[in-house]
């Protein structure tokens, strides 16, 4: 079997290097490496579980300081350290809920006993009698022989043992559906298009005909999601058009609307400046994002800002679809989110053309042109209509129990625990 830190230190390696972006192929390549870890630990005798944290906790350490911008791997490593104690406390309720089963079967028994002593003693004609006092010493057990048999820590430290086996072989179950789930997001949430994208009608006199004006659709650069959701929402017959910003400086709009003209969808490109002029066209903003903060914010490509702006100044919804992966338990002021990728500055000029006006010194400062390329917006929840998750839709003052379903709050940031 491959040796767990040369898949760490790769995994590490490709994250730093940028070879892996993107919160999907992030999120599956973390998942897939912490299903390893876990099928390769080795528990110890006693605190499997605590063990079994410690490892999934450093390597995720060494993820996350690779590349700290992918918020999908501290997505990825928090979930997975709550489905570890989820599966640790599932033992101990079953023993719990086992434990109350035989206190009542118990009582039940004494119960019955005590009914048939006393319609025996009627039936005899006499009363029933306390016992004597040595009576009851010579039916008690030895001390010791008690401890053993009612002692609560060897019927504990019993099923401990047999769940303790089991722990792992659970575990590994629960990260394979986590990786299935990663790996069939995009349909899921393809799935909520035809309740979301509308035919539109006109009527005449009693009938009813589909509009010759397709409804509108605007969106901004290049999202997986956003494909295929209109992709299916085009097999579900609905029929619009999209306008397509096309996300400068890398302009991946572009490659949208070719991807969605070999669909046979009508796509429209327009510049990013323009989404002000043509928001008044548009029924529906439908997006893609980096991550879904707690509360209910997103961390967007650049230019999502400008235009959930323009959506809200002239009443348009502004839909966001992403993954169950993307769910983020952390908040904007956290020191992970503050933190912005700068892309190559070659994106924005021509080193050729503007060679003469930059500074390629390290330590001087007498160059005047700078060049500033971040790749992220945050997004704040006022500006946000509805999520189309892979599970469901949902307004943004609910992704906080989202969070709560997903997250331990023994995982959280220490600025974001719960005050004890």
């Amino acid at each position: 079997m491959p040796d767990i830190q040369a898949l760490v230190s790769d995994l590490a390696s490709k994250l730093r290097k940028r070879r892996v972006q993107g919160s999907y192929e992030t999120a599956r390549l973390t998942a897939e490496l912490l299903c390893a870890v876990i099928l390769q630990h080795k528990e110890p005798t006693t605190n499997g579980a605590a063990s079994l944290i410690e490892a999934v906790r450093r390597v995720g350490e060494q993820l996350i300081a690779a590349n700290p911008v992918e918020l999908a791997v501290g997505n990825i490593v928090r979930h997975v350290l709550h489905i570890i104690r989820e599966e640790d406390l599932s033992p101990l309720t079953d023993i719990v809920g086992e434990l109350k089963l035989s206190a009542e079967d118990d009582v039940e028994d004494i119960a019955e006993d005590e009914n048939s002593q006393k319609s025996s003693a009627t039936t005899d004609g006499c009363l029933l009698k306390p016992p004597l006092l040595l009576a009851v010493f010579e039916h008690l057990p030895d001390s010791a022989t008690a401890c053993q048999t009612f002692s609560s820590e060897n019927i504990f430290a019993g099923k401990a043992d047999k769940s303790a086996k089991k722990l792992k072989s659970e575990l590994i179950k629960a990260v394979n559906e986590l990786i299935e789930d990663i790996n069939t997001c995009r349909e899921g949430i393809a799935e909520q298009a035809m309740e979301l994208i509308h035919q539109k009608y006109f009527s005449t006199n009693t009938q009813y005909y589909i509009l010759l004006i397709s409804e509108v659709i605007l969106t901004l650069g290049h999202s997986k999601f956003v494909k295929e959701f209109l992709c299916a929402a085009k097999e579900k017959k609905r029929s619009f058009e999209v306008f397509i910003a096309d996300g400068a400086p890398k302009f991946e709009g572009h490659i949208l609307a070719k991807e969605l003209d070999k669909k046979g969808l009508k796509a429209i490109v327009i510049t990013d400046s323009a989404v002000f002029a043509m928001i008044s066209r548009v029924n529906m903003v439908i997006v893609g994002v980096h991550a879904v903060m707690a509360n209910g914010g997103v961390i967007a490509p650049a230019g999502l800002h400008v235009l959930a702006l323009a959506a809200k100044k002239h009443d348009v919804p502004f839909v966001v679809v992403a993954s169950t992966h993307e769910l983020c338990s952390l908040y904007p002021h956290n020191l992970e989110v503050l933190l912005n990728e700068m892309r190559c500055p070659s994106e924005l000029l021509n080193f050729e053309e503007f060679s003469d006006c930059i500074d390629y010194g390290i330590a001087s400062s007498s160059s005047l042109l700078h060049v500033v390329n971040p790749a992220f917006d945050y997004v704040p929840p006022e500006l946000i209509s509805l999520f189309v998750t892979d599970i469901g839709g949902y307004s943004p003052s609910y992704i906080y129990r989202l969070i709560a379903d997903y997250y331990s709050s023994e995982d959280l940031p220490p600025q974001q625990k719960p005050a004890s």
